[in-house]
């Protein structure tokens, strides 16, 4: 029976929600292209995800551009493009002190969340978050307590109940921290998630996981397919718990490789020190974050913020689209028009690579060693953009025919108002 000591719906950043009246799980798969589900479906071993397609409603969005972890999962949560919510990147060029700035903390997100306006509403409403430089973003505003939890896999043994919402992570999920390189590390995520709805701390729920397999592994591997048969049997639990549970990505995952296996890679930093001169420009790599042995710092989208007295935007864009490996350098202006990206953020030139290749600033500024001789996987431009969109109960036609063209950061839309139970 529906609470009558709560508000039926709640206004997000111009979105209507409806409240849940019984548990959903929304959940971002990190780095989840859609080639691995289309492998493990082809090879029938993903039953749970057989049935969000046979039930439910399976197809494909587009990622917020750039594709990377922190403008995506602050989209999702928030419902809008990065232009609203204030997050452009991992990793940003602050123009007001010229300093480089890692974002692992909640002052860039500018844009209130759906979680946090749900708990606020009266839903018990939970985060959990692989990567520990996401939880602060995720439950701002969250009243921690009884109507909110926020935790991180990755600093699992710290979740106090003052802090988090919750005491002994690790005993309720049954096992200790996971090493923040490995696969546990979003099972762990899951496994929290299924937990919590199991012992009734929470209905709602936002399980964001770590694209570490992704990373390493490329969709036919069997580890990557280890991996996703330990995603559905999860989600064949949340699913026996009366969850609705609605999955997208915030990016999809390329190889970026050479045939001989080094990374196939240009440095954007050194062609343009050599073309215009040292220090005429600062590349920016927005793909940057504490989890360097996932891609070294190498992604498909960077920035240019050129030098007093350097050369021109315009010359350096008519360089920079001279070579076969750039698929569009652009003004940050153009860039922020045509992608909804944050000016405040955005360099001078905005550069996509091509399908397959890697961008980076100088050769000297990355250190590669945590590939450890695998292949280069990552993400970052427009060929990443493709992601899964799923939800265990059917959209309503209405719904979908209000939204033609489908956003990651739909999905809590979906999740609480197309659905048709």
């Amino acid at each position: 029976m529906p609470d009558n000591s709560i508000p039926q719906k709640v206004v997000v950043n111009h979105r209507t929600y409806a409240m849940p009246q019984h548990p959903v799980a929304v959940i971002c798969i990190d780095g989840f292209d859609p080639d691995y589900l289309a492998v493990g479906l082809a090879a029938g071993e993903l039953p749970g995800f057989a049935r969000i397609a046979r039930e439910g409603f399976a197809g494909e969005a587009r990622a917020a551009l750039p594709c990377f972890t922190n403008p995506n999962n602050c989209s999702i949560v928030t419902g809008t493009p990065p232009s609203v919510h204030g997050v452009s990147g991992n990793f940003y060029l602050d123009r007001r002190t010229g300093q480089a700035v890692m974002v692992t903390g909640d002052k860039e997100l500018k844009a209130p969340t759906i979680l946090a306006r749900m708990a606020q509403a009266g839903v018990p409403t939970a985060v959990v978050t692989a990567k520990d430089k996401l939880r602060a973003a995720l439950a701002k505003g969250l009243p921690i307590g009884p109507m909110g939890i926020a935790v991180s896999a990755q600093h699992a043994g710290a979740a106090r109940m003052q802090t988090h919402g919750i005491d002994d992570l690790p005993g309720l999920v049954g096992r200790g921290e996971p090493d923040q390189y490995s696969a546990d590390l979003s099972l762990f995520v899951l496994d929290t998630g299924v937990r919590l709805l199991e012992a009734g701390r929470a209905r709602l729920l936002y399980l964001s996981l770590s694209d570490y397999v992704q990373h390493r592994y490329a969709p036919e591997a069997p580890e990557a397919r280890d991996f996703h048969r330990a995603i559905d049997a999860r989600l064949r639990r949340l699913f026996e718990l009366g969850a609705l549970v609605a999955a997208t990505a915030d990016h999809g995952m390329h190889d970026m490789a050479k045939p001989d296996g080094t990374p196939n890679v240009i440095f954007v930093g050194d062609l343009l020190d050599a073309r215009f001169g040292t220090d005429t420009c600062r590349v920016i790599c927005p793909i940057t974050d504490p989890f360097v042995r996932h891609h070294g710092a190498l992604g498909g989208f960077v920035r240019v913020h050129i030098a007093k007295g350097g050369p021109t935007a315009d010359a350096v864009i008519t360089y920079l689209s001279s070579l076969p490996e750039i698929e569009q350098a652009l003004t940050g202006a153009e860039a922020c028009a045509r992608y909804d990206l944050l000016p405040e953020m955005e360099g001078d030139v905005t550069v996509i690579a091509r399908l397959g290749v890697a961008l980076g600033a100088r050769a000297a500024e990355h250190d590669l060693s945590g590939l450890a001789g695998e292949r280069l996987r990552s993400h970052g431009g427009l060929a990443e953009q493709r992601v899964p969109f799923l939800v265990s109960a059917p959209l309503d036609p209405a719904w979908r025919d209000a939204h033609p063209r489908l956003r990651n950061y739909d999905i809590f839309d979906a999740a609480l108002n197309g659905a048709v139970a």
